[in-house]
């Protein structure tokens, strides 16, 4: 396989979770007497630009479907993230009336609502039909399309390039990594603004995170790699965050480099751009060892969550799991965990109540059932929601319910 930045030959292993299916390809009953569809899930890593890359086995029309199930307004701390970020984004770029912003993979319009409520003229790309009917039922103009030059190209032509264009959580999700950031490049208006929000490559293995790779997510992401490949497709980038969302994140901040002078980075952005390469340079990102314990930590977690979850069957106590993620189907399916171990699963999205997890075929239900099974444990599988899950669940204490995570150890707590 050639890597999808730079074409090197990738020779170098970081994960290998066997096979399992699309983490968001969600089955109803007709599904379950019919064969899934299973991909090889390994990562390598590119030793010339750093990029960690799940093996090509799927495309994307396969992976973002249009009954794609994951709609980000069902998170209460995500909505205020995103609320966050319009306030601060807003103040920093001096966005008004006459102002134009654009979110590449607007979901169901949970960002850009915020956007309209603050007066911005505002539209969504987003090619999954699902998502996006969701945030047209919220006022919000969305282009169904997947983005890339020859999209930014038409819009552009059309007069439609901004000032501001937001990507949260989808650089990691695109096939053609250097098509997609050169859409950017092309859609930006001369002295425009983009974000790139994305999970830090370095937090995923300090943090043991091995359950957020799956097949929807193409590359894994230092600051080292997105720097590069955005100076490859016309963009420069000026400033850095470290965020908490998603076990750590990045928000990386970047202009287009042929206006890169007219927008003078202030020094502690140029600062912050500096600490950070610095740092995954000092955990030793840019070389091969880093790479090579990840293997042995994602099988340390599997053994742990094997050994809770049959102690549990063997003294009668019972458990059920919360949020029917996508991380938390890399984990099920990797350590082999059926309905026989963990009956159901409750999720707050209707879109997925009453279907089955993908590869472990385990039932996704309401609230209310948890409120009627009473199980001595919760599993929470998006562990990065622990705090808000966990303030959610608080009643389950009245019957002595305690709340479980698996990454990236476990722990069981009140």
């Amino acid at each position: 396989m050639k890597c999808r930045h730079c074409a090197s030959t990738l020779t170098l292993p970081f994960l290998d979770l066997g096979s399992a299916p699309p983490s968001n390809a969600y089955l109803g009953e007709a599904a379950l007497r019919a064969p899934e569809v299973w991909y090889p899930l390994r990562l390598l890593v590119c030793t010339c630009c750093w990029l960690v890359q799940t093996e090509d086995h799927a495309g994307r029309e396969a992976l973002f479907t249009q009954d794609y199930a994951y709609f980000s307004s069902f998170s209460s701390s995500w909505l205020e993230h995103a609320r966050q970020y319009v306030r601060a984004a807003c103040k920093r770029l001096q966005l008004n009336a006459a102002s134009t912003v654009v979110e590449v993979a607007a979901n169901d319009g949970y960002l850009l609502q915020y956007m309209q409520q603050a007066g911005i003229p505002c539209y969504g790309i987003e090619p999954t039909a699902s998502t996006a009917r969701a945030a047209r039922a919220k006022g919000i103009e969305v282009i169904e399309q997947f983005f890339g030059v020859s999209l930014a190209h038409e819009l552009a032509a059309q007069g439609r390039q901004a000032d501001l264009i937001v990507a949260n959580n989808v650089l990691a999700h695109v096939p053609d990594i250097n098509d997609f950031v050169a859409g950017f490049a092309h859609l930006l208006k001369p002295h425009g603004v983009a974000t790139f929000e994305f999970p830090h490559l370095l937090r995923m293995v300090q943090g043991c995170q091995f359950d957020t790779a799956y097949h929807e997510h193409y590359s894994y992401l230092s600051l080292t790699a997105v720097a590069r490949i955005c100076a490859a497709n016309g963009l420069s980038v000026i400033d850095v965050q470290e965020l908490p969302t998603h076990g750590g994140s990045l928000r990386v901040w970047a202009v287009r480099t042929d206006a890169a002078h007219y927008l003078q980075a202030a020094e502690e952005s140029v600062a912050r751009v500096r600490d950070v390469l610095a740092s995954e340079q000092a955990a030793g990102m840019l070389q091969t060892d880093f790479y090579r314990d990840f293997q042995r930590e994602a099988l340390r977690i599997k053994r742990e969550l094997l050994t809770f979850l049959l102690q549990c069957q063997a003294t009668g106590q019972r458990v059920g799991a919360y949020g029917a993620a996508a991380k938390g189907n890399t984990l099920l399916n990797f350590a082999g965990v059926r309905p026989d171990l963990l009956p159901w699963v409750v999720d707050a999205n209707p879109a997925k109540q009453g279907q089955y997890l993908p590869g472990s075929r385990i039932p996704i239900v309401d609230e209310e059932h948890l409120r009627r099974e009473r199980p001595d444990y919760v599993l929470i599988l998006p562990w990065n929601l622990k705090d808000e899950v966990a303030r959610q669940l608080a009643y389950i204490g009245q019957w002595g319910g305690r709340l479980v995570v698996a990454v990236p150890n476990m722990e069981i707590f009140s």
